[in-house]
């Protein structure tokens, strides 16, 4: 490809390359590049949100360059900052450790194995010394950490930002530094901490890497991005069936952000819709097949349509539908009772329809804190098509 069709390539769904000129060069001098992308194991399981930057990864591992995927388990005990308006809880080694496991596993969902350099940051982080650190440390001011917003807010709130928040960018930065980076991907909120490893290289007698910013992707509420700590996300490890079924509880408005950020048929599906040709629904079926497909294969995302059409669509109650539990149980969540019955795919889902108004039991609407009683409780719907009775067990 010419260098212009690779950046063409490059660009597409990025929301900003810095500096672009820059990235235009190291094309032309025909080498392959260095290009990294840094995740932290915070949490088990890799979700979709993480998926935009690792395809971004796996477009550049296509045109030809390498791909080194960093995995912080060192930056991991510090906490990235990054979105927070307070000091992030610590893991323990042994929660990071196993995590990162998981991670290493995960991304070759995305990525090629055979052209993927995973590295530790630990390999070169854990050897610093203090005479290190202060050295790094040097290099930034006080006054360059507080332009974040994130720090700048806390700041002004009189919230507590710790020194070692300050450490972060600087450490993520030093990994550049460590495995001489030409680019770095990472989502706008990381923009910050991009560029101070660009800088870090700079200071070191490197180029300093570019910058492709990618757009965060909201989460199942459509307002925060996604994130297993909000509940919002669907793992690309959870089962097909799961991973449908919150697909297709997400709006319209929403489904046409994920068509175009996880999907390479995103911008036909929008067309056929916006031309009349295809029902919004319809288009979210579609694309909840595709996700699905990418991560489980197209046998298990055609199961898992099938499953949600006859779980979900083809129900029409004129009687309730009796559900009997054993005798003597305790009360429940109404989202994980909802989820138990099969009235949603999953308690996320529940408790969303439930903070929508869309819940009822014995007739009266209840929100997502509400406790069923089995025994006193009788009746649960959803909507005007799901009705449920729960019914203790009854011995024969």
């Amino acid at each position: 490809m010419t260098i212009d069709e690779q950046l063409e390539v490059i660009r597409r769904g990025t929301r900003d390359v810095f500096p672009e000129d820059e990235l235009r060069a190291a094309l032309g001098r025909g080498a392959a590049l260095r290009v990294k992308l840094g995740v932290d194991p915070t949490a088990p399981d890799i979700h979709l949100g993480h998926t935009v930057t690792l395809s971004k990864l796996r477009t550049f591992q296509d045109l030809g360059h390498q791909a080194v995927l960093i995995i912080g388990d060192y930056t991991a005990r510090v906490g990235d900052p990054t979105g927070r308006s307070a000091t992030r809880p610590p893991l323990s080694p042994e929660e990071i450790d196993g995590f990162a496991r998981t991670y290493e596993t995960q991304v070759f969902k995305v990525l090629d194995r055979e052209r993927t350099e995973v590295r530790r940051n630990s390999e070169w982080l854990a050897g610093l010394v203090l005479e290190d650190v202060i050295r790094l440390a040097g290099q930034m001011t006080v006054a360059r950490m507080l332009e974040r917003e994130d720090f700048r807010t806390r700041h002004q709130a009189g919230t507590p930002i710790g020194l070692h928040e300050f450490l972060y960018p600087l450490l993520q930065g030093f990994d550049s530094v460590a495995i001489r980076a030409d680019v770095e991907l990472g989502g706008t909120d990381q923009t910050f901490n991009l560029l101070v490893g660009r800088d870090l290289q700079r200071a070191a007698g490197q180029r300093g890497q570019v910058a492709v910013l990618m757009p965060l992707l909201e989460g199942l509420d459509g307002s925060q991005k996604m994130s297993k700590s909000l509940g919002n996300h669907v793992g690309i490890a959870e089962p097909p069936e799961e991973s449908y079924g919150k697909l297709m509880s997400i709006s319209d408005q929403l489904m046409r952000r994920y068509a175009t950020l996880l999907t390479t048929t995103g911008e036909g599906l929008l067309e056929r819709v916006d031309g009349g040709l295809i029902h919004p629904m319809e288009a979210k079926k579609q694309l909840a097949e595709e996700v699905v497909a990418r991560f489980h294969g197209k046998a298990a995302a055609e199961a898992a349509a099938r499953h949600f059409a006859e779980r979900f669509q083809e129900r029409k109650f004129n009687d309730p539908v009796v559900f009997r539990i054993e005798p003597g149980r305790g009360e429940v969540w109404i989202a994980h009772l909802l989820k138990e019955i099969g009235f949603a795919p999953s308690a996320t889902a529940a408790r969303r329809l439930a903070a929508q108004g869309a819940v009822r039991v014995d007739g009266d609407v209840v929100g997502p804190d509400f406790q069923f009683r089995p025994g006193v409780h009788r009746l649960v719907a959803v909507g005007r098509r799901q009705l449920g009775e729960i019914r203790l067990h009854e011995p024969d």
